[in-house]
């Protein structure tokens, strides 16, 4: 049987655990294939594209920032991403191109694995979500279909309105962010918190004690939003379980296998991540 290949393309591309996520499952289940990463600057994405599907590849994976401009290479867009209006997932199949986007499965999933059916289905209500960005799209989109009502929270309130006009959501502005009182989910899908960049400055003292505090940062992965909502004994989600579950459609497509995410997973990709942070260091 022929070496099923797969890749991931972004730029930067240095950063990504997807290799190691993707390594992993493949040893795990003695599959012959391989998963590469590719740094790959937007003029090029076309025709890295079609090239590595005519050298065999199975498919890959789409980051930042190619994740709505890869939708225009594509013959085939699933429902899901053309609702979110960006593909994360590419599966090369009979000569097309096939894009979905498995950002906002990887979310929930993330969710309902930490928090009991019990309290995700009490918990349905208002969730504030912070950021329109890209990560915010799906975020949003799932949010809505598991029966949230969403409101957003960005920096430039432009942009929140233009997403909130597209996702049917409330907004609130930048200067309100700490009047939580109407919620139980809190969602932060911008880049404050990661490592070397500014810190979240949020206060979450009106937060209903059985909220839910979610980041999608996992480097680090407790941020200081998540170790003030573990102060006050929140219920915390941090933003590894979503890389991970958001891999499960994706690697299914290429190598035959459904892989499941599992405590040893988790424990590796800890690994690699604190030694990713060691060689930055």
């Amino acid at each position: 049987m022929t070496k099923r290949k797969a890749f991931i393309i972004g730029s930067p591309i240095s950063h990504s655990l997807s290799p190691q996520l993707h390594g992993f499952w493949l040893r795990q289940y003695g599959i012959d294939g391989s998963y590469e990463a590719f740094d790959i600057k937007p003029d090029y994405l076309h025709k890295v594209i079609k090239k590595l599907a005519n050298d065999g590849y199975v498919g890959g994976n789409i980051t930042i920032p190619h994740k709505e401009k890869a939708m225009m290479i594509c013959d085939e867009i699933d429902e899901i991403a053309q609702n979110i209006g960006a593909i994360n997932t590419l599966s090369f199949r009979e000569g097309r191109i096939f894009g979905s986007n498995t950002d906002g499965f990887g979310f929930l999933e993330n969710v309902k694995e930490n928090v009991s059916r019990e309290t995700f289905s009490v918990n349905q209500g208002r969730a504030m979500v912070l950021g329109a960005g890209g990560a915010a799209r799906a975020i949003i989109y799932s949010l809505k279909s598991a029966g949230y009502e969403v409101t957003l929270c960005n920096r430039t309130q432009e942009n929140a309105e233009k997403l909130a006009a597209e996702f049917d959501c409330g907004v609130t502005s930048w200067d309100s962010r700490n009047n939580l009182i109407t919620y139980n989910m809190l969602v932060n899908t911008t880049s404050l918190g990661m490592l070397h960049n500014d810190p979240l400055n949020i206060d979450l003292s009106t937060l209903p004690q059985s909220a839910i505090v979610c980041d999608i940062v996992y480097n680090p992965l407790e941020t200081e939003l998540l170790v003030q909502a573990k102060m006050r004994g929140l219920q915390i989600i941090d933003g590894l379980g979503m890389l991970l579950y958001q891999a499960i459609p994706g690697f299914e497509l290429w190598f035959g296998k459904r892989p499941e995410v599992t405590s040893e997973l988790r424990e590796h990709m800890i690994r690699c991540l604190n030694m990713k942070l060691f060689h930055q260091s």
